[in-house]
């Protein structure tokens, strides 16, 4: 039997060895007595807790607890003997100069040769530099989940076998699952069944080479499958993740339902802005072609004799002229240009003024009903224009109903307050302006018991050309939206097949509620004189207008621009008694031509004359002195009676 070594303190070098190992230990390394006095204390307990082993030896465990920790050492020492050891201990101690640190013990029984628990060692490690690593990286992992959670777009996480790892709160609101449903699951819940070969094989595509991509919207047509069966647009941000699994992939996923319904509108808006600009234009040409037609056939008529042969032909000329004029200010109603003489009207004065006209133009299987309500506050209008509205919308309800049945049309008119409510839950798909102010608006309601319409229908009702009769141009229910829309009001369609159609119409309320004096009517003889500047860049129209103004007596000059009108102007100057100017020329417009002439003779008398009628172009012309206005086409009498009265005012 071999002894230890001793060494010249008495001590064995094993002894030795193991004091300088616990004494040189970067851990703080105590031996304590049951009672949890401090027996011994090593240089890493100095370095953890502060305090020199003179300091510490001899006191109660006591003083290294916090505040909030009272009894955790006698619990401790309970279970030390009990002979039970306490085993990495996560825990908080106090330090010498009061700091408080994370510290991580094991507490173990100190046993004699007869193992009877003597004391406890104590071994401290100090883990606040993890405890902050850990509580950066909850703090970082709420605040991603948080981010996560609160994202504005759907966000999936999808292995390689296409299982759905991850979901928050967006993917439950959109496709209506509660993330216990989905978790778990394959993608192809989230995808509609026509959908699911192209999505299969997109995945299969994707996982194959994982790259960051986007996907629906203007680069492919995707959609997502709600819960109860319904299919929305989604639009698709996708991304990857590597891990030790694999890849993941990731998916940010917006609805874009309202952005496709609003491109949609959007696109329907151009569409029939570009048709109102085109019919715009070529009913503005096509009054020049009139003017001269109009004008010549009825001059030519003024001249022949009651009994000669072709007045009868020049009639028919006359007519189909003028059905012509009613073409194109159904063209100009729906590019939204077709009214002009602006005033405040009684809505239900109007219908009831036409109501015997549009009896007399529906079948006589029709019966018309009016509800109108009385003291119905005025709206800025063109009497005309509404007049064509109400007639279109009437005539529209009455060829709804067969001509082997009995309906009724009924044209009943109120007044509305509408508020954010109802334009975002009744008006969002009406036609005319799309942002409606709130207000009070006169309203406008046709009803028939016909046909009705489906919804493919009513969406296509209002393109110029389309029609489900026989016969017809089409043209109606596209003046009409062209009307509501140059009123600044809208129009919504109720209907469904076999149950009717409503028209409901909404005027904003004038602000002048009392009716504007009718001016003085012209003189009964249009015949006059005086000097007319004729300004008009078409031939026809300058020659005619000269025709029909020296037949009633007028001298007449022309010139072919702005330019040359005021030239002409300039030399004429006060022997000009009127000026008649088209708005759209060449080289110089009638507004600035106007301008100048004023700057030259304030007093001018400037008749205004265009084939358009637009309340946006005449705006530009007030307060600058405008006589009056006069719409192409025009006949002979009709211009000798506007000139006469412009020359009858200025006397006046």
């Amino acid at each position: 039997m071999t002894t230890p070594m001793q060494s010249d303190t008495g001590f064995s070098s094993a002894e030795a060895h193991l004091a300088a190992i616990v004494e040189s230990s970067e851990d703080a390394i105590i031996s304590k007595t049951l009672d949890g006095r401090v027996l011994t204390w090593n240089a890493g307990a100095e370095r953890l807790y502060g305090y020199t082993a003179e300091e510490a030896i001899g006191r109660s465990m006591t003083f290294l607890l916090p505040p909030d920790r009272p009894e955790e050492e006698n619990q401790i020492l309970a279970a030390v003997r009990r002979g039970e050891r306490v085993q990495q201990r996560d825990t908080r101690r106090m330090r010498k100069d009061g700091a408080i640190i994370d510290v991580s013990v094991t507490i173990s029984p100190i046993r004699d040769r007869s193992g009877n628990v003597q004391g406890a060692s104590h071994v401290a490690h100090n883990i606040s530099e993890r405890k902050r690593a850990e509580e950066e990286i909850r703090e970082s992992e709420a605040t991603l989940r948080a981010y996560l959670e609160s994202a504005a777009q759907g966000v999936v996480a999808v292995e390689d076998d296409g299982r759905i790892v991850l979901v928050n709160r967006k993917v439950e609101e959109m496709f209506g699952y509660e993330r216990g449903e989905i978790l778990g699951q394959d993608l192809s819940i989230l995808v509609p069944k026509s959908r699911q070969a192209t999505h299969a094989g997109l995945c299969m595509e994707f996982f194959s080479n994982p790259r960051q991509r986007p996907m629906g919207g203007t680069y492919v047509d995707l959609a997502g499958q709600r819960k109860g069966g319904g299919e929305f647009p989604i639009e698709i941000s996708l991304s990857y993740v590597q891990t030790k699994k694999g890849v993941l992939a990731m998916a940010l996923i917006s609805d874009i339902t309202e952005r496709v319904k609003l491109e949609q509108q959007l696109r329907q808006t151009q569409k029939l802005e570009s048709l109102g600009v085109l019919a715009g234009g070529v009913a503005h040409d096509f009054n020049n072609l009139l003017t001269g037609i109009l004008g010549n056939a009825s001059l030519a008529l003024e001249t022949l004799s009651t009994d000669n042969p072709a007045r009868l032909q020049i009639r028919d000329i006359l007519r189909a002229s003028e059905r012509a004029s009613h073409l194109t200010r159904q063209l100009l109603a729906y590019a939204g240009k077709g009214h002009f003489v602006v005033e405040p009207i009684n809505l239900s004065g109007l219908v009831r003024e036409i109501s015997t006209l549009v009896q007399t133009s529906i079948s006589r299987n029709v019966q018309l009903r009016l509800e109108l309500q009385e003291d119905l506050p005025f709206v800025e209008a063109d009497a005309g224009q509404l007049q064509q509205l109400i007639m279109n919308l009437v005539i529209n309800g009455a060829e709804a109903i067969g001509p082997d049945q009995n309906g009724t049309v009924l044209v009943t008119t109120g007044i509305q307050t509408v508020d954010a409510a109802y334009l975002q839950s009744t008006l969002k798909d009406a036609f005319g302006i799309p942002d409606l102010p709130e207000g009070t608006y006169t309203t406008l309601q046709v009803h028939d018991t016909g046909c009705g319409m489906d919804e493919e229908t009513i969406t296509k009702a209002f393109d110029p050309f389309f029609t489900t009769k026989f016969t017809g141009r089409g043209l109606g229910l596209a003046a009409v939206q062209g009307i509501v829309r140059g009123h600044k009001g809208s129009l919504k369609v109720y209907s469904s097949p076999g149950q009717g159609t409503t028209f409901k119409v909404l005027l904003p309320v004038s602000q002048q509620q009392k009716a504007v004096d009718k001016p003085p009517a012209p003189s009964s003889d249009p015949r006059g004189q005086g000097l007319v500047l004729v300004i008009d860049d078409e031939e026809i129209v300058r020659r005619t207008a000269k025709a029909m103004l020296e037949r009633y007596g007028y001298a007449v000059v022309v010139a072919e621009n702005g330019k040359d009108g005021l030239d002409l102007f300039q030399v004429l100057d006060d022997k000009v008694a009127l000026v008649l100017l088209d708005m759209t020329m060449p080289v110089m417009g009638g507004e600035e031509t106007l301008r100048r002439m004023r700057a030259i003779r304030p007093d001018v008398q400037v008749l205004l004359s265009s084939g358009y009628n637009e309340v946006e172009a005449i705006r530009r012309f007030s307060g600058k002195g405008l006589a009056g206005f006069i719409q192409k086409p025009y006949s002979a009498i009709m211009l000798a009676e506007k000139v006469r009265s412009v020359l009858d005012a200025k006397r006046v």
